[in-house]
């Protein structure tokens, strides 16, 4: 690739005062060689396995950090999903496997490691219900490690049995870290559609398609995008969506040089690019303030959907022709907590909890990192999963849920979960009861796709 001093001063400018980062490198680890009998002894293989693998992931991610100028935010792993690898140890202490990651991580030095996962899109087994009820305790006395559990997919429809149970275990995480603002349930996420090399926490997981070992790379920009919109002011949509084109092609450009050269010093393939305009609580790093610099008051209102669609889309067809691998979750991320500009519209009241909802079904993944008040009862969480779920299902796309019934508060209050995680006022959601709808459980069946229209 030939360089110009003109892209060079461009990205200079793109990383100092527009907060272009490259947000995480992430190695999937596959432990499907680390399965044993003997729970002890596959404990000991995985912490063995992830230690070996990724034992210069963090010191390489710094040196390219220095050599490059850019800034790599996250060094983490993702492993094989545990409920498979521990399914077949002769003991189900599995809360034991995470504390197996969670020591290997801090061992190697990242900030978090996902993949104490389970899919259950269809069905589950007795041994994935222990799992999951497992879930409470391994993120309250584990540091470092994440959660995720895929619960429908646009191919088996959506098991709502595990939806109930979903509900009951994001109140029992609430409640056994409610002295950190139930911190435990934003390390836990709830998906539909999961994809296998998602590199973004907390709901990465190494897929059982995946290979021995990868390197995925997340890049993110709201803020490079934001800036190059306000220099078409009042122009028409297409010329924005345009520029945002133009603009996601030179941040995966660059994310595109950094994995390479990350995978090719840990002697790992490169796997995907995700090119997702991933916010942060910072000023100048918001996706909502895109959404608003397209010429909405306040995120949130009328034409705030149409808004999101236009943003996810040209990320998309921008960043896809600047690498061969874009993967992931790629597009825009809608979290509250993570957002300076969403959290000031929950809290001038212009964005509200549907549409929320609505904005997900145009957005890269769902409900993320809002908080609720902490009475919310466990069959409402589980209608919310529910909804999202369907959303995802039926049009054929990922979706997630990650919410926090803060334990001890209530609507006007404010939770804090520090660093990148971020702050989010209380939302309220609505008071009718879901819980027959809930205790029916089954399964929605997977939905025919030939009478789309």
């Amino acid at each position: 690739m030939t360089l110009y001093n003109s892209n060079i001063f461009e990205t200079v400018r793109m990383i100092e005062k527009e907060n272009l980062d490259i947000r995480t490198v992430t190695m999937g680890i596959s432990l499907l060689d680390t399965i044993d009998s003997s729970g002890k002894k596959s404990r000991q293989k995985i912490y063995d396995k992830i230690t070996r693998l990724a034992q210069d992931l963090v010191k390489t991610g710094n040196q390219i950090e220095t050599e490059y100028g850019i800034p790599i935010i996250n060094k983490r792993i993702s492993v094989t999903p545990m409920a498979i690898i521990a399914a077949a140890g002769d003991d189900k202490d599995f809360v034991a496997y995470a504390k197996a990651m969670d020591d290997a991580a801090k061992e190697v030095g990242v900030n978090f490691i996902g993949g104490y996962s389970a899919l259950i899109q269809k069905d589950f087994t007795s041994t994935d219900r222990d799992f999951i009820l497992s879930i409470p305790e391994a993120l309250s006395s584990t540091e470092r490690v994440c959660s995720s559990v895929n619960i429908g997919s646009t191919k088996y429809g959506i098991n709502m049995d595990g939806i109930a149970l979903m509900g009951q275990v994001i109140k029992d995480t609430a409640y056994l870290t409610r002295d950190a603002d139930s911190i435990g349930c934003a390390k836990l996420v709830v998906f539909a559609n999961a994809v296998d090399d998602n590199p973004f926490m907390a709901g990465a997981f190494h897929g059982i398609g995946q290979g021995e070992a990868v390197l995925h790379v997340g890049v993110s920009g709201p803020g490079v995008v934001k800036s190059a919109l306000e220099k078409v002011k009042g122009e028409p949509l297409h010329i924005v969506a345009e520029n945002i084109k133009k603009t996601a092609f030179k941040i995966t450009r660059a994310g595109e040089v950094v994995g390479q050269e990350v995978a090719k010093r840990l002697n790992v393939p490169f796997g995907i690019l995700d090119l997702s305009l991933a916010p942060t609580p910072e000023i100048g790093d918001s996706v909502a303030r895109i959404l608003e610099e397209m010429g909405l008051a306040g995120c949130g209102t009328h034409g705030t959907t149409a808004a999101l669609a236009l943003l996810n889309d040209a990320v998309k067809k921008g960043g896809i022709m600047a690498s061969s691998s874009v993967g992931g979750l790629s597009g825009a991320f809608i979290p509250v907590s993570e957002d300076e500009g969403m959290i000031a519209a929950v809290q001038n009241g212009s964005i509200t909890f549907d549409k929320l909802e609505a904005m997900t079904s145009v957005c890269s993944v769902g409900l993320d990192m809002i908080a609720v008040p902490g009475d919310t009862p466990a069959s409402t969480i589980s209608a919310i999963i529910a909804d999202e779920a369907a959303i995802g299902v039926i049009n054929n796309k990922t979706t997630a849920v990650r919410l926090i019934p803060v334990y001890g508060k209530s609507v006007g209050e404010m939770a804090s979960f520090g660093g990148l995680l971020g702050y989010a006022p209380i939302m309220p959601v609505n008071g009718f009861s879901s819980e027959a709808f809930i205790l029916r459980g089954g399964r929605i069946p997977a939905p025919i796709h030939s009478f789309k229209n």
